[in-house]
């Protein structure tokens, strides 16, 4: 990791650069991949999955004697993790419901919004380096809170065209029965355009590699909406003198361990903190089964030594973190300053393990900066906000005669005589 001590104003540009790929090339071949999948629906799917991850398969869905296998080969303590995952996960995401209020404006005039839910949601599972089976839970239980009638899975299988047994699992307990064998770029292609086994959805959700958030965006163009673009997976750690060493290391490697385009950055208001940390974490490293991919991850990141808190939580909010970490003693003040990041983990015991899998908060965030502008994924996600308004003669009588001179004032002759000819039936 890079050490940088305390930067300039200037060089936050290049502190909080992410790693990239050649993205002409990148997208071009998203493209073909997509057009492919477009013209050739099933054969083109199973042709990438042969060839991207050595599966050949004579067909793409998961059967039912599939899943019940999987949940015969996942242990009872797992069963039981997932469960409680799940519910912390259905409690959190239930409470965000939306209850519409009917608002009169005018007398005559009211105004509401009813809240229905997107019919057709396909879910993206990544399952290359790292099967998230916890991402099934993130996105198929608030599809299902919702209200989704038809829920879309697909995730990528092994070169024995088996999914993960874990994936298949939590898929059973959130309540997810069309699961397809496709990862990568084809899947968003099939979920987008639908083929001969995939139903076309109308929004795909899940994160993924650059590859797959490429994907994502070129269809969201012209065929489906998308949840945000959710790439390569980074966390923030501001620390101050207070911090536990051991655990700001946990917490940096436990993002690295993601990918190799994955990145962490340590902020911190203490030297003494950041030799430490730099120490801890190459101790923690070698332990690591995913030693390799967190060190190549490592050598996109860094440490940074700032002035004070504040020039730490500004930095932090110039990079806009998917995942924050406020290690700190005063968390909660701290918290407060916080505008761009997509998770914030308050205090010592509150790592983004925690978040990722079973404390209930969703762990599908917006990476590589997009936490300016979007939020996590929530219930709100998978519904549609429909606006109703009813107007009565009084209420024709109150707003009308603006209406006619705003629609004038925009020349717009049409719109104004659709009003006209309602107040002119008052007078009748």
């Amino acid at each position: 990791m890079r050490i940088i001590k305390y930067p300039k104003r200037e060089q936050w540009t290049e502190i909080t650069a992410r790693p990239r790929l050649d993205l002409s090339q990148l997208n071009a071949t998203v493209a073909a991949v997509l057009a492919d999948v477009k013209e050739r629906g099933d054969e083109a799917v199973k042709e990438y999955e042969a060839k991207f991850d050595k599966a050949v398969l004579t067909s793409l869905a998961v059967t039912e004697q599939e899943m019940d296998e999987a949940e015969q080969m996942i242990s009872n303590d797992l069963k039981d993790a997932i469960i409680l995952a799940h519910h912390n996960i259905k409690v959190f995401h239930i409470s965000q419901r939306f209850v519409g209020q009917k608002i009169k404006t005018q007398e005559g005039v009211t105004c509401w919004q009813k809240s229905v839910a997107i019919e057709k949601v396909g879910l993206y599972i990544p399952g290359g380096t790292a099967p998230l089976f916890s991402t099934v839970l993130m996105l198929a239980t608030p599809a299902k809170i919702a209200g989704c009638k038809e829920i879309v899975l697909c995730t990528p299988p092994n070169k024995e065209g088996k999914v993960n047994p874990a994936i298949l699992y939590a898929a059973r307990v959130a309540g997810v029965h069309k699961i397809f064998k496709a990862g990568g770029v084809q899947a968003i292609g099939a979920m987008a355009y639908g083929t001969e086994s995939v139903p076309k959805v109308f929004k795909i959700f899940g994160p993924g590699n650059q590859y797959v958030m490429a994907a994502k965006q070129q269809v969201s163009l012209d065929e489906v909406a998308i949840d945000m673009p959710a790439g390569p997976s980074e966390v923030c750690v501001v620390a101050d003198e207070t911090a536990n060493v051991e655990f700001v290391a946990a917490d940096l490697l436990s993002q690295a361990e993601h990918g190799i385009d994955s990145q962490v950055l340590l902020i911190t208001t203490s030297e003494k903190i950041l030799e430490e940390v730099q120490q801890e974490v190459d101790k923690q490293l070698q332990a690591l089964p995913r030693k390799d991919m967190a060190s190549k991850s490592l050598e996109n990141s860094c440490y940074v030594l700032v002035k004070d808190a504040e020039e730490a939580i500004s930095l932090s909010n110039a990079y806009a973190p998917e995942h924050l970490i406020l290690q700190v003693r005063n968390y909660e003040q701290m918290a407060e300053k916080v505008v761009n990041a997509g998770s914030v983990f308050l205090g010592q015991y509150a790592c983004e393990s925690a978040g990722d899998y079973a404390s209930g908060t969703n762990h599908t965030l917006p990476t590589h900066g997009y936490a300016t502008a979007y939020n996590g994924v929530n219930l709100d996600s998978y519904c549609r906000k429909i606006t109703f308004q009813h107007l009565t003669e009084e209420g024709i009588r109150h707003i009308g005669r603006a209406v006619e001179l705003m629609a004038e004032a925009e020349q717009l002759d049409a719109h104004k005589n659709a009003m006209t000819v309602r107040i002119k039936s008052l007078k009748q």
